[in-house]
């Protein structure tokens, strides 16, 4: 979707992407080293490598050795996906520097996907979405934060 908006996006004044990630997708939650390296090169990242991590990821959960391959033992696809999210936030961001491209975990928000167990309201965690989607021209990019402040990967 990012993609496709972009040409779009670029005709803006003010032209952002916010990607709601989550705390969960921190590198430190995946065991495998390789895919480790492969999200935290910042230098070398681009959508492909990201790409190619997941792919990994999903052979190795159909093949049922995730685990034994280095996968977080538990809510693998979410850490993954959310890892990957981050990742394909910063190739955005070094590819299309005229945007602001950042990612945030608004935090634990009440909705209907985890049953209202959340200790935030909505309007609590749409705050940081809209917040980074409003920051001027010339912000940061390609960061990821956890509701307002800039946190590690």
């Amino acid at each position: 979707m990012c993609e496709a908006f972009i040409p779009l996006l670029e005709l803006s004044d003010s032209p952002s992407i916010v990607n709601v990630s989550s705390t969960f997708g921190n590198l430190e939650s995946i065991p495998n080293e390789w895919a480790r390296g492969v999200l935290s090169d910042v230098e070398s990242l681009t959508e492909e490598n990201v790409d190619e991590v997941v792919k990994k990821f999903l052979n190795d959960f159909k093949e049922g050795s995730s685990e034994t391959n280095g996968w977080p033992p538990e809510l693998s696809a979410y850490i993954v996906s959310k890892a990957a999210l981050t990742a394909y936030t910063r190739a955005l961001a070094k590819k299309y520097p005229s945007l602001g491209i950042n990612a945030v975990c608004p935090g634990y928000v009440k909705t209907d996907l985890n049953l209202n167990s959340g200790y935030l309201g909505v309007d609590e965690g749409a705050e940081s979405v809209v917040r980074l989607a409003l920051l001027p021209n010339g912000g940061p990019s390609g960061l990821f934060f956890s509701r307002s402040e800039v946190a590690s990967v």
